[in-house]
C-alpha cells in the first residue's frame, strides 16, 4: 500500500472520532465544536496531501483512484449529516448530494469492468474543495444562518454542476 492511501485511510479513521466529537457538541458553540473543526480541518487537509504525495512520488493507483472519492464523501456527508440532524441542513439540499455521489460512484462502477477508471475530475475537485471549506466555516461560526443558506448553495450548485460534468464527459462508458 502506498504512503498516500495510508494517508487516505488517516481520513476514514477521523470520521468516527469526529462524528462523536460533533454530537458532544450538540450543534453548539464551544470546546467540543471547535474540537470537531480541528478534526474536521486535519482530515480535509489530508486530502490534498494525499493528492499532492500520489502526483509527485508516482503513488498514483486505482485504489487511491476508488478511495480517495469515496473518503471525501464519507467525511463529508458525516458532517452534512450531523448539520441536517440539528436543523441546519435541509435534508432535501443531503439528498441532492447522496443522489449525485450514488449516481457518480454507479458510473464508475459500470466503467470498471470496461477497464475505464474515472479519477475525480476539477470540477469534483472544487465541489470538495468548496464543500470541505463551507462546512468548516459552519462549523466556526455555528448559528450564522446568512452564512449557512450561502454554505449550502454552493454546496448544492457545485454538487449539481460536477455531477452533470461526470455523465456528460462518460456518457459512453453507459451505452458500450
Amino acid at each position: 500500500m502506498t504512503t498516500a492511501s495510508k494517508i487516505t485511510l488517516v481520513r476514514v479513521l477521523f470520521i468516527p472520532v469526529y462524528m462523536v466529537t460533533m454530537y458532544l457538541s450538540q450543534g453548539k458553540a464551544g470546546l467540543w465544536m471547535y474540537v470537531s473543526l480541528g478534526i474536521f480541518v486535519i482530515a480535509s487537509l489530508t486530502d490534498f496531501i494525499d493528492g499532492y504525495i500520489a502526483r509527485h512520488y508516482h503513488q498514483v493507483t486505482d485504489f487511491g483512484k476508488f478511495l480517495d472519492p469515496l473518503a471525501d464523501k464519507l467525511l463529508t456527508i458525516a458532517a452534512m449529516a450531523m448539520f441536517c440532524q440539528w436543523g441546519v441542513f435541509p435534508a432535501w439540499a443531503l439528498m441532492i448530494v447522496l443522489t449525485r455521489e450514488f449516481a457518480v460512484t454507479g458510473l464508475r462502477l459500470v466503467a470498471a469492468p470496461k477497464g475505464k477508471v474515472i479519477a475525480a475530475g476539477w470540477s469534483g475537485k472544487i465541489k470538495t474543495a468548496s464543500t470541505m471549506i463551507g462546512l468548516c466555516a459552519m462549523m466556526a461560526l455555528p448559528g450564522f444562518d446568512v452564512l449557512s443558506i450561502i454554505v449550502i448553495a454552493v454546496i448544492v450548485v457545485t454538487t449539481v454542476y460536477s455531477g452533470v460534468e461526470y455523465f456528460i464527459q462518460n456518457w459512453n462508458c453507459l451505452w458500450d
